[in-house]
Parts: C-alpha cells; sequence; structure tokens
C-alpha cells in the first residue's frame, strides 16, 4: 500500500498525502508547495509518507 501512495505522491501530491493523513495541515500545505511549483510538492508529499507509517 504504501508503493501505492508514493506512486500517487509522484502524479499528484495531494492525493498521496490525502490518502496517508487526510485533510489537514500537511494536506493543505502540500496543495500550496504544488502549486508554486510541482517538485516540492513530490518532495513534501514522499516526506510525508515516509515520516507517518
Amino acid at each position: 500500500m504504501e508503493l501505492l501512495k508514493i506512486i500517487f505522491a509522484i502524479l499528484l501530491p495531494p492525493l498521496g498525502v490525502f490518502f496517508q493523513v487526510g485533510i489537514g495541515m500537511h494536506f493543505w500545505l502540500n496543495i500550496v508547495l504544488t502549486i508554486l511549483g510541482y517538485i516540492p510538492g513530490i518532495v513534501h508529499a514522499v516526506w510525508v509518507i515516509a515520516k507517518h507509517k
């Protein structure tokens, strides 16, 4: 299941974060980071998924 979350995090970073932690601070932060730049959104999403195992 973690691999699937990582794939979602690469394709659509907020979706990967949503599946890991739901709607909260990390989700909204990831949306902002993804809007500002796709790569920061991916990095944050992968970090959240790795941190919240």
